[in-house]
Protein backbone atom coordinates (compact mmCIF):
# COMPACT_ATOMS: atom_id res chain seq x y z
CA UNK A 1 0.00 0.00 0.00
CA UNK A 2 1.19 3.51 -0.82
CA UNK A 3 2.44 5.43 2.19
CA UNK A 4 2.65 9.19 2.42
CA UNK A 5 5.78 11.17 3.01
CA UNK A 6 5.28 13.74 5.72
CA UNK A 7 4.88 17.29 4.54
CA UNK A 8 3.05 16.44 1.31
CA UNK A 9 0.81 19.30 0.23
CA UNK A 10 -2.55 18.79 -1.46
CA UNK A 11 -4.71 21.60 -2.80
CA UNK A 12 -8.33 20.83 -3.66
CA UNK A 13 -10.17 23.31 -5.87
CA UNK A 14 -13.94 23.39 -5.43
CA UNK A 15 -15.99 25.14 -8.13
CA UNK A 16 -19.51 23.74 -7.58
CA UNK A 17 -21.91 25.46 -5.25
CA UNK A 18 -25.11 25.05 -3.33
CA UNK A 19 -27.07 24.44 -6.54
CA UNK A 20 -25.21 21.14 -7.02
CA UNK A 21 -25.39 19.47 -3.59
CA UNK A 22 -24.35 16.03 -4.84
CA UNK A 23 -20.84 17.46 -5.42
CA UNK A 24 -20.51 19.29 -2.11
CA UNK A 25 -19.09 16.71 0.31
CA UNK A 26 -16.42 14.82 -1.66
CA UNK A 27 -13.65 17.44 -1.41
CA UNK A 28 -14.15 17.69 2.36
CA UNK A 29 -14.12 13.90 2.73
CA UNK A 30 -10.95 13.51 0.65
CA UNK A 31 -9.28 16.46 2.35
CA UNK A 32 -10.01 14.98 5.78
CA UNK A 33 -8.54 11.66 4.64
CA UNK A 34 -5.39 13.37 3.37
CA UNK A 35 -5.03 15.38 6.59
CA UNK A 36 -5.33 12.15 8.58
CA UNK A 37 -2.40 10.88 6.49
CA UNK A 38 -0.31 13.82 7.76
CA UNK A 39 -0.61 15.89 4.58
CA UNK A 40 -0.91 19.66 4.60
CA UNK A 41 -4.33 20.21 3.00
CA UNK A 42 -6.26 23.20 1.74
CA UNK A 43 -9.55 23.54 -0.12
CA UNK A 44 -9.84 26.59 -2.38
CA UNK A 45 -13.39 27.68 -3.19
CA UNK A 46 -13.77 29.54 -6.44
CA UNK A 47 -16.57 30.34 -8.88
CA UNK A 48 -19.77 28.99 -7.29
CA UNK A 49 -17.93 26.94 -4.67
CA UNK A 50 -17.92 29.97 -2.39
CA UNK A 51 -21.70 29.59 -1.94
CA UNK A 52 -21.14 26.33 -0.03
CA UNK A 53 -19.46 28.20 2.80
CA UNK A 54 -22.44 30.39 3.68
CA UNK A 55 -23.54 30.13 7.30
CA UNK A 56 -27.17 29.41 6.37
CA UNK A 57 -26.25 26.75 3.78
CA UNK A 58 -23.90 24.33 5.58
CA UNK A 59 -26.59 22.88 7.83
CA UNK A 60 -29.29 22.67 5.15
CA UNK A 61 -27.63 20.76 2.33
CA UNK A 62 -25.51 17.68 1.94
CA UNK A 63 -24.53 15.22 -0.77
CA UNK A 64 -28.11 13.91 -0.81
CA UNK A 65 -29.73 17.35 -0.83
CA UNK A 66 -31.69 17.91 2.36
CA UNK A 67 -31.47 14.23 3.39
CA UNK A 68 -28.55 12.50 5.11
CA UNK A 69 -25.61 14.18 6.79
CA UNK A 70 -25.45 17.94 6.39
CA UNK A 71 -22.40 19.58 4.85
CA UNK A 72 -21.38 21.04 8.24
CA UNK A 73 -20.49 17.51 9.43
CA UNK A 74 -18.03 17.05 6.56
CA UNK A 75 -16.62 20.55 7.11
CA UNK A 76 -16.18 19.99 10.86
CA UNK A 77 -14.42 16.67 10.26
CA UNK A 78 -12.00 18.23 7.76
CA UNK A 79 -11.21 21.37 9.74
CA UNK A 80 -10.76 19.42 12.99
CA UNK A 81 -7.95 17.55 11.20
CA UNK A 82 -6.30 20.82 10.15
CA UNK A 83 -7.72 21.36 6.66
CA UNK A 84 -7.65 25.06 5.77
CA UNK A 85 -10.56 26.60 3.87
CA UNK A 86 -9.66 29.34 1.40
CA UNK A 87 -12.04 31.43 -0.68
CA UNK A 88 -11.39 33.38 -3.86
CA UNK A 89 -12.04 37.08 -3.35
CA UNK A 90 -13.54 37.66 -6.85
CA UNK A 91 -15.83 34.66 -6.28
CA UNK A 92 -17.32 36.43 -3.29
CA UNK A 93 -18.15 39.35 -5.59
CA UNK A 94 -19.53 36.98 -8.25
CA UNK A 95 -21.95 35.50 -5.72
CA UNK A 96 -22.71 38.79 -3.95
CA UNK A 97 -21.16 37.50 -0.74
CA UNK A 98 -18.96 39.01 1.93
CA UNK A 99 -16.44 37.17 4.09
CA UNK A 100 -18.77 37.86 7.04
CA UNK A 101 -21.49 35.76 5.33
CA UNK A 102 -19.29 32.67 5.51
CA UNK A 103 -18.62 30.17 8.29
CA UNK A 104 -15.86 30.93 10.77
CA UNK A 105 -12.30 30.10 9.84
CA UNK A 106 -12.48 30.76 6.10
CA UNK A 107 -9.49 32.70 4.74
CA UNK A 108 -9.81 34.97 1.71
CA UNK A 109 -6.98 34.93 -0.84
CA UNK A 110 -6.39 36.39 -4.29
CA UNK A 111 -5.15 34.95 -7.54
CA UNK A 112 -1.45 35.38 -6.88
CA UNK A 113 -1.71 33.57 -3.54
CA UNK A 114 -3.67 30.74 -5.17
CA UNK A 115 -1.08 30.40 -7.93
CA UNK A 116 1.70 30.23 -5.34
CA UNK A 117 -0.15 27.49 -3.46
CA UNK A 118 -0.74 25.53 -6.69
CA UNK A 119 2.90 25.83 -7.78
CA UNK A 120 4.11 24.56 -4.41
CA UNK A 121 1.54 21.77 -3.98
CA UNK A 122 2.42 18.14 -4.57
CA UNK A 123 -1.07 17.64 -6.01
CA UNK A 124 -3.87 19.92 -7.19
CA UNK A 125 -7.26 18.24 -7.52
CA UNK A 126 -10.30 19.99 -8.94
CA UNK A 127 -14.02 19.42 -8.32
Amino acid sequence: MWTNELDSKILYVHTHGEDDPSRCATPFFLAASAAAMDCEVMIYFTMYGATLLQRHVVEKIGPKGDQGQPLCNFIDQATSLGVRLLVCQPSLDLNELRLEDLIDGVEMIGGAAFNDLAINADAVISF
